[in-house]
């Protein structure tokens, strides 16, 4: 089975592990800052991000989905390590996060993620691409910002975001923002048709190319004009290890001992809902931005991320969920398959052992650059126009989802998109179920598809609007299924028929059931 798909994986190399690097470069920073914010240690972020480049990328059935640390999980983990009283006493909750998880899918509860309506999922990626830009903005003008926000959904960051935002402008440091912004030329300049036809440059990201740009500036400025060049508060903060093993002597094991205090369950329990539920909303949102329109089964990616927490914990890291900006990322950056996410974890692990001296020269300015041109398509203008074309209907959903993110938190405003999609479904096939024609005295009345009691007044009110003497002609050989309140309706208008000289006609309105006998009701079962 292996050996069949390597020459899969062996095709998509020229773009999968450029795509992997580029990954790797905004999932570092972003490794640290959640375990920072977490109150973990910054060694338990380094180990969740290895985790899912080299575990969880082969057990995953997604193709582009990049799992890890989520900073929607930092304010949880926070107070679970204070609840319990212990970090390595958190590494158990963990594990058993990881073990419910992994029911779950086998329980097949991945299923959830497909009651998502498209005008939702949409949303939430514009959501997140508007988050991104809020988010990023800072790093961009070299604000003393930190990264662990930087994929929140959290209620207290989407608050203080737009302050954050503001005060960006007030801390410009014109080096991180010439940085920034010639990485933006360079990015939006690579997605020009011309530059596509040119030989070559398919195999070089753009994202790859605006890191070494910022990279290779500092570098000049440093030397030669000291008052454009990034302070060193601006660039990646790696822990750097005298030794490659000192990595993993910083290895921490569950204590499980702490399975005899309660706390320990219910925030296994919180975590393993939350991670599945962020996991799921997720992949829903990489199968949309997939060019290739592939479908990640979602009952193995709750495995592969089950098995992942398990693993994660066991060796001292932090919980771990599919998280849409790496993936964003990932997709923008031009990875086709799974090896992309796997190289991404292959340069975390090489970049720690061997080479985090020099990744701490890269400008934060740089990486927000990629995750603002990753914002930027994920939300452009170009969208909101389409769904305005949609109609109402699509709209408002897509509009009131990104709204309710940007006002709470991702799981919430998720929530809240859900229930307005509903409402227009519902209404959809509230009107959409049964229609009446009028030709002169005759009447047709047709149910085009299942009825339910939630179209019983729509059914009243076209029957009031039923002139006296005429022929009405109700048919449901569309429906499959009428509701008792319909029959019920359908009965009583049957009954008063004749006081308003109506002559009706039912087909297969009963079924093979008994119906209603009336000296002017006509029925006909086929």
């Amino acid at each position: 089975m292996i050996h069949k798909q390597v020459p899969y994986y062996l095709q998509h190399l020229k773009s999968d592990i450029p795509a992997g690097v580029v990954v790797f470069l905004v999932a570092l920073p972003l490794c640290l800052g959640v375990a920072l914010a977490s109150g973990a240690p910054l060694s338990a972020g380094l180990i969740a991000g290895l985790v899912g480049g080299l575990l969880v990328a082969w057990l995953s059935g997604s193709q582009l989905s990049v799992s890890g640390p989520a900073a929607g999980l930092t304010v949880i983990v926070f107070n679970a390590i204070a609840q319990i009283g212990s970090f390595q006493g958190f590494l158990v909750a963990v594990v058993l996060a990881g073990f419910l998880q992994l029911l779950l899918g086998y329980l097949r509860a991945g299923i959830i993620g497909a009651f998502f309506p498209s005008a939702v999922i949409k949303g939430m990626l514009a959501a997140i691409g508007l988050i991104l830009i809020i988010k990023q903005i800072p790093h961009a003008t070299g604000f003393d910002a930190s990264f662990e926000g930087d994929e929140s959904y959290m209620k207290e960051t989407a608050s203080s975001s737009f302050q954050e935002l503001l005060s960006a402008f007030q801390g410009v440091s014109q080096g991180a923002v010439f940085i920034s912004s010639v990485a933006l030329i360079i990015l939006f300049m690579w997605e020009l048709k011309w530059f596509k036809k040119q030989a070559g440059m398919k195999l070089i990201p753009g994202p790859l190319i605006a890191v070494c740009w910022g990279v290779g500036f500092n570098f000049w400025a440093l030397k030669n004009a000291p008052e454009w060049a990034v302070n060193p508060q601006h660039l990646v903060s790696l822990p750097v290890f005298e030794h490659p093993t000192d990595f993993f002597n910083s290895f921490m094991s569950p204590d499980f001992s702490y399975l005899n205090n309660p706390s320990v369950y219910s925030v296994a329990f919180t975590i393993a809902i939350i991670a599945s539920l962020e996991t799921l909303l997720s992949l829903e949102a990489v199968d949309k931005l997939d060019p290739l329109k592939r479908i990640a089964p979602t009952n193995r990616e709750l495995k592969a991320q089950g098995v992942g927490n398990m693993i994660s914990a066991m060796l001292g890291g932090l919980p771990i969920t599919a998280v849409i900006v790496r993936s964003s990322a990932n997709i923008n950056a031009g990875g086709k398959t799974s090896l992309s996410c796997f190289v991404h974890g292959l340069c975390l692990l090489v970049s720690i052992l061997f080479f985090s001296r020099y990744l701490n020269t890269i400008p934060l300015a740089c990486l927000a650059a990629v995750l603002l041109h990753t914002g930027y398509k994920l939300a452009k203008p170009a969208l909101f126009m389409d769904f305005y074309r949609k109609g109402m209907s699509q709209f408002l959903p897509f509009v009131i989802t990104i709204i309710a993110i940007l006002m709470t938190d991702l799981l919430k405003g998720m929530l809240i998109g859900v229930v307005v999609g509903l409402f227009f479904v519902l209404k959809s096939n509230f009107n959409a179920a049964i229609t009446l024609v009028q030709g002169g005295s005759n009447y047709h009345l047709v149910m085009n598809k299942d009825v339910s009691f939630l179209n019983k007044a729509l059914l009243r009110k076209l029957i009031l609007s039923i002139q006296a003497n005429s022929t009405v002609t109700i048919d449901a050989r569309k429906a499959q299924f009428i509701d008792h309140d319909i029959l019920e309706t359908l009965a009583d208008f049957v009954a008063t028929a004749p006081d308003d000289n109506i002559q009706v006609e039912l087909i297969e309105v009963y079924g093979k059931a008994q119906s209603p006998k009336h000296d002017s009701l006509v029925v006909i079962n086929h």
